[in-house]
Formats: structure tokens, sequence, C-alpha cells
């Protein structure tokens, strides 16, 4: 009979979707506060895939990712959706979204988003938040699967993760507990 074992722990990636540039620095400091040192933020990114954000973002947003120092918990990334969707609120305006947050961890073999909504590929996590396996690394590289989302899909997506993956196969990150809410 199997035995259930602590999940390795992982790498936190925000990926940050974004028309107001004046509040990345205020953002970044609250996402430290919140999950500890950034590694390293990616390149903003054009993000031609839908026009979905724009009226509610007041424009066409770049996409970036965020790399965390800290290791954490595969188990507390229903907690870090939340905390990230409290994040949203708090940067919008009377129009809508400023910064949409998509939280998701890095192993050595996949990357899973965390997501509200449900379907029929995702696993119930908690408190109304859905796990995605939305990239395998398989034969070196970055996988995508049928659902997986067109910008996830990219080659400059999947080259940020797997630098991202790169990194974290070659160091000592320390694992962080998230305050539950």
């Amino acid at each position: 009979m199997a035995e259930n074992i602590s999940f390795t722990p992982s790498a936190l990636v925000i990926a940050v979707l974004s028309t107001d540039e004046s509040k990345r620095t205020e953002l970044t400091c609250t996402l430290e506060k919140l999950f500890g040192s950034i590694s390293i933020i990616s390149d903003k990114l054009s993000f031609p895939y839908t026009d979905y954000y724009d009226k509610e973002m007041g424009g066409h947003p770049t996409r970036y990712f965020i790399l965390f120092n800290n290791t954490i918990n595969p188990e507390n990334l229903a907690d870090i959706k939340i905390q990230t969707n409290t994040l949203e609120k708090r940067f919008s305006d009377s129009n809508g979204r400023k910064i949409n947050l998509d939280p998701g961890i890095l192993s050595l073999h996949n990357f899973i988003l965390a997501s509200c909504k449900n379907r029929g590929h995702r696993i119930p996590l908690k408190n109304g938040v859905y796990g995605e396996l939305t990239l395998i690394y398989y034969k070196k590289e970055f996988t995508d699967l049928p659902w997986t989302y067109a910008d996830y899909r990219s080659k400059e997506v999947k080259e940020i993760l797997e630098s991202f993956r790169a990194m974290i196969s070659h160091s000592n990150l320390s694992i962080k507990q998230i305050p539950q809410n």
C-alpha cells in the first residue's frame, strides 16, 4: 500500500497582465510582503491572444512573470489565488481591474495554474479554487495540453518558464509557508 508523504516544494510564479505600469513597484513590493523576495521578473511580453481584458483594463495589457525565491508547499496554491484575487480588487478602479494575477506552481515536472473558473479538466482544490495542469515538462521542454491557454503555448512563455525551471533546478530555495486567510 502506498503511503502519503508531503508534497515536494515548488516554485511560486505569478503571471501578471497589466495596463498600469505606474503601479508595478507598489505591486511587486506588496507581493514580496506576502510571498517573500522576488528572484526575477521577466521582460514584458505583448499579449495578442485575446481582447477579453481590453475594455475592463482600459487598454491592451502586457504580460510578465515573477519568480519568487522561496518555494511553497503546493497545497497552498488555493490560498495564494485567494490572496491574489484580493490584490486585483485593491488595484482596481471604478472601471475594473488594471492588474490580473495568475499564480502558479512550477516544479521540475510541470506548471500548474490556479483558477476560480471550473472546467472539465480542472481539479477542485478548496474554497472555489481549481488547479489546472497547464504545461508538462517532457523531453527537455514544456509541452502544452489541449486546454493550455494560447499565451502559455507560445515559444516566449515556454522559454521564460524553462529559464525559471533551470534556475530552480540549480538552487537551494527555502520553503515558505503562506499564511492561511
